[in-house]
Protein backbone atom coordinates (compact mmCIF):
# COMPACT_ATOMS: atom_id res chain seq x y z
CA UNK A 1 0.00 0.00 0.00
CA UNK A 2 0.99 3.63 -0.27
CA UNK A 3 1.40 4.35 3.52
CA UNK A 4 3.74 1.33 3.43
CA UNK A 5 6.00 3.07 1.15
CA UNK A 6 5.61 6.36 2.53
CA UNK A 7 6.11 4.74 5.93
CA UNK A 8 9.43 2.95 3.96
CA UNK A 9 10.89 6.22 3.27
CA UNK A 10 10.08 7.98 6.29
CA UNK A 11 12.13 5.23 7.89
CA UNK A 12 15.11 5.78 5.60
CA UNK A 13 14.87 9.30 6.37
CA UNK A 14 15.27 8.77 10.26
CA UNK A 15 18.15 6.82 10.02
CA UNK A 16 19.69 8.87 7.93
CA UNK A 17 18.92 11.57 10.22
CA UNK A 18 20.87 9.49 13.39
CA UNK A 19 23.96 8.93 11.28
CA UNK A 20 23.40 5.51 9.42
CA UNK A 21 25.40 5.52 5.84
CA UNK A 22 23.19 2.00 4.93
CA UNK A 23 20.54 3.90 5.43
CA UNK A 24 22.41 7.36 3.13
CA UNK A 25 23.02 4.86 0.26
CA UNK A 26 19.87 3.28 0.69
CA UNK A 27 18.44 7.10 -0.49
CA UNK A 28 20.97 7.78 -2.79
CA UNK A 29 20.47 4.64 -4.71
CA UNK A 30 16.72 5.52 -4.71
CA UNK A 31 17.30 8.69 -6.18
CA UNK A 32 20.30 9.24 -7.79
CA UNK A 33 19.28 8.30 -10.92
CA UNK A 34 16.60 10.62 -11.10
CA UNK A 35 18.21 13.87 -9.82
CA UNK A 36 20.95 13.02 -12.84
CA UNK A 37 18.68 12.86 -15.58
CA UNK A 38 17.09 16.45 -13.87
CA UNK A 39 20.22 18.03 -13.98
CA UNK A 40 21.75 16.65 -17.14
CA UNK A 41 18.88 18.29 -19.27
CA UNK A 42 20.40 21.39 -18.29
CA UNK A 43 23.90 21.28 -18.08
CA UNK A 44 24.45 18.59 -21.01
CA UNK A 45 27.86 17.34 -19.23
CA UNK A 46 28.46 14.45 -17.80
CA UNK A 47 31.26 16.00 -15.64
CA UNK A 48 29.06 19.08 -14.57
CA UNK A 49 26.09 17.07 -13.89
CA UNK A 50 28.13 14.67 -11.50
CA UNK A 51 29.67 17.57 -9.71
CA UNK A 52 26.03 18.88 -8.94
CA UNK A 53 24.78 15.59 -8.02
CA UNK A 54 27.52 15.03 -5.57
CA UNK A 55 27.08 18.32 -4.22
CA UNK A 56 23.68 17.94 -3.61
CA UNK A 57 23.90 14.24 -1.88
CA UNK A 58 26.96 15.93 0.19
CA UNK A 59 24.88 18.84 1.55
CA UNK A 60 21.96 15.92 2.48
CA UNK A 61 24.39 14.43 4.25
CA UNK A 62 26.12 17.21 6.19
CA UNK A 63 22.78 18.50 6.45
CA UNK A 64 21.31 15.16 8.10
CA UNK A 65 20.35 16.58 11.76
CA UNK A 66 17.74 18.89 9.89
CA UNK A 67 15.72 16.20 7.57
CA UNK A 68 12.23 16.27 8.04
CA UNK A 69 10.69 12.64 7.55
CA UNK A 70 7.32 13.91 7.40
CA UNK A 71 8.24 16.55 4.35
CA UNK A 72 8.31 15.20 0.51
CA UNK A 73 12.32 14.46 0.91
CA UNK A 74 11.71 15.14 -3.22
CA UNK A 75 11.23 18.51 -2.76
CA UNK A 76 13.89 18.83 -0.23
CA UNK A 77 16.43 16.89 -2.55
CA UNK A 78 15.52 18.80 -5.97
CA UNK A 79 15.59 22.41 -4.48
CA UNK A 80 18.92 21.88 -3.03
CA UNK A 81 19.81 20.39 -6.31
CA UNK A 82 18.43 23.20 -8.25
CA UNK A 83 20.30 25.76 -6.09
CA UNK A 84 23.82 23.74 -7.01
CA UNK A 85 22.05 23.88 -10.89
CA UNK A 86 22.20 27.38 -10.79
CA UNK A 87 25.02 28.03 -9.32
CA UNK A 88 26.81 25.88 -11.75
CA UNK A 89 24.66 27.31 -14.76
CA UNK A 90 25.66 31.12 -13.49
CA UNK A 91 29.60 29.86 -13.54
CA UNK A 92 29.34 28.65 -16.81
CA UNK A 93 27.88 31.65 -18.16
CA UNK A 94 30.57 34.07 -16.44
CA UNK A 95 33.29 31.37 -17.61
CA UNK A 96 33.22 30.46 -21.37
CA UNK A 97 36.25 28.35 -22.56
CA UNK A 98 37.51 29.89 -25.52
CA UNK A 99 36.96 27.30 -27.58
CA UNK A 100 32.89 27.16 -26.81
CA UNK A 101 32.60 30.34 -27.19
CA UNK A 102 30.46 30.01 -30.04
CA UNK A 103 28.29 27.61 -28.76
CA UNK A 104 28.19 29.68 -25.49
CA UNK A 105 26.19 32.41 -27.76
CA UNK A 106 23.84 30.36 -28.66
CA UNK A 107 22.89 29.08 -25.54
CA UNK A 108 23.51 31.78 -23.07
CA UNK A 109 19.70 33.06 -23.83
CA UNK A 110 18.47 30.00 -23.40
CA UNK A 111 20.27 29.35 -20.30
CA UNK A 112 19.26 32.37 -18.08
CA UNK A 113 15.74 31.84 -18.98
CA UNK A 114 15.99 28.80 -17.83
CA UNK A 115 18.17 29.60 -14.87
CA UNK A 116 15.13 32.07 -14.18
CA UNK A 117 12.56 29.54 -14.37
CA UNK A 118 14.48 27.07 -11.87
CA UNK A 119 14.66 30.00 -9.57
CA UNK A 120 10.77 29.46 -8.61
CA UNK A 121 10.91 25.79 -8.39
CA UNK A 122 10.76 25.94 -4.43
CA UNK A 123 7.31 28.40 -5.21
CA UNK A 124 6.32 25.58 -7.41
CA UNK A 125 6.96 22.83 -4.69
CA UNK A 126 4.93 24.76 -2.46
CA UNK A 127 1.87 25.41 -4.58
CA UNK A 128 2.26 21.34 -5.36
CA UNK A 129 1.56 20.82 -1.78
CA UNK A 130 -1.43 23.37 -2.12
CA UNK A 131 -2.41 21.77 -4.67
CA UNK A 132 -2.87 18.03 -4.07
CA UNK A 133 -4.88 19.38 -1.21
CA UNK A 134 -7.74 19.89 -4.19
CA UNK A 135 -7.46 15.89 -4.95
CA UNK A 136 -9.76 13.60 -3.62
CA UNK A 137 -7.79 10.93 -1.14
CA UNK A 138 -7.48 8.30 -3.87
CA UNK A 139 -6.46 10.74 -6.57
CA UNK A 140 -3.80 12.87 -4.11
CA UNK A 141 -2.42 8.33 -3.10
CA UNK A 142 -2.32 7.58 -6.96
CA UNK A 143 -0.16 10.64 -7.93
CA UNK A 144 2.18 10.92 -4.81
CA UNK A 145 2.58 7.03 -5.95
CA UNK A 146 3.68 7.60 -9.52
CA UNK A 147 4.83 10.77 -9.63
CA UNK A 148 6.75 11.19 -6.44
CA UNK A 149 7.63 7.22 -6.19
CA UNK A 150 8.21 6.32 -9.25
CA UNK A 151 5.62 3.54 -9.21
CA UNK A 152 3.84 2.28 -12.65
CA UNK A 153 0.57 1.54 -13.36
CA UNK A 154 0.24 -1.81 -12.70
CA UNK A 155 2.45 -1.72 -9.60
CA UNK A 156 -0.08 0.89 -8.15
CA UNK A 157 -3.23 -1.10 -9.68
CA UNK A 158 -1.60 -4.17 -7.89
CA UNK A 159 -0.70 -2.39 -4.42
CA UNK A 160 -4.50 -0.88 -4.33
CA UNK A 161 -5.84 -3.91 -5.66
CA UNK A 162 -7.83 -1.76 -8.32
CA UNK A 163 -7.46 -1.76 -12.42
CA UNK A 164 -4.94 -0.14 -14.45
CA UNK A 165 -7.75 1.83 -16.35
CA UNK A 166 -8.69 3.04 -12.93
CA UNK A 167 -5.42 3.96 -12.14
CA UNK A 168 -5.22 5.77 -15.27
CA UNK A 169 -8.68 7.51 -15.22
CA UNK A 170 -7.82 8.53 -11.73
CA UNK A 171 -3.99 9.72 -12.66
CA UNK A 172 -5.61 12.15 -15.28
CA UNK A 173 -8.35 13.44 -13.18
CA UNK A 174 -5.24 14.37 -10.66
CA UNK A 175 -3.61 15.67 -13.70
CA UNK A 176 -6.43 17.72 -14.82
CA UNK A 177 -6.83 19.43 -11.58
CA UNK A 178 -3.27 20.08 -10.59
CA UNK A 179 -2.72 21.17 -14.41
CA UNK A 180 -5.76 24.33 -13.45
CA UNK A 181 -3.96 24.87 -9.97
CA UNK A 182 -0.51 25.33 -11.27
CA UNK A 183 -1.14 27.41 -14.11
CA UNK A 184 1.09 29.94 -13.01
CA UNK A 185 3.53 27.09 -12.77
CA UNK A 186 2.92 24.95 -15.98
CA UNK A 187 6.04 24.64 -17.57
CA UNK A 188 7.54 23.53 -13.93
CA UNK A 189 4.77 21.23 -14.24
CA UNK A 190 5.87 19.68 -16.91
CA UNK A 191 9.30 19.57 -16.54
CA UNK A 192 8.17 17.62 -13.15
CA UNK A 193 5.80 15.16 -14.57
CA UNK A 194 7.81 14.51 -17.54
CA UNK A 195 10.03 11.33 -16.14
CA UNK A 196 10.57 11.79 -11.96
Amino acid sequence: MHCETIEKQRKILLSVRNGSEKAYQELYEQWVSRLYGFVFQYLKSKDATDDVVQETFLRIWSNRANLNPDVSFKSYLFTIAYHFLLKEMRRQLNNPLMEDYVEYLNRSSTEIAEAESLMCYDQFVNALEKGKQHLSPRQRIIFEMNKEYGMSISEISEKLSITNQVVRNQLYMALKILRVELRQYYPLLLLFLKDI
